[in-house]
């Protein structure tokens, strides 16, 4: 019996692993996203071209599954861009992933006009 328990507890282990390891480390994706994500989409998510645009959108707070999707279309090639597509390929899915985090980790605050 006590040899079944040992053998559930090491496939729980080797099955959470992967999943921790991969859920994203945001130094790391700050690290990252300063030598490679920051020259257009800022280290805020902001596009650095003076505003948001199909080309270079900003992606402040965006979605972490939703960045690591598109990512990951870059990389594929199942979407064709002539600078996300190379740059999605000089990413690991973990830097891919650390990227995502920290993206979407930024806190925005939305403020209505003020009455006249």
């Amino acid at each position: 019996m006590n040899i079944n328990l040992v053998k559930i507890f090491l496939l729980m282990i080797f099955y959470l692993i992967p999943n921790i390891s991969f859920s994203g480390d945001l130094t790391l994706g700050k690290e990252k996203a300063a030598a490679v994500c920051s020259v257009c989409h800022g280290m805020n998510g902001q596009s650095t071209s003076g505003g948001n645009s199909a080309l270079i959108p900003n992606i402040t707070a965006q979605n972490k599954e939703y960045l690591i999707a598109k990512m990951k279309d870059y990389k594929s090639g199942k979407i064709n861009h002539p600078q996300m597509s190379l740059i999605a390929q000089m990413l690991s899915d973990e830097d891919i992933e650390n990227v995502a985090k920290w993206y979407s980790n930024i806190k925005i605050s939305i403020e209505l006009p003020a009455d006249e």
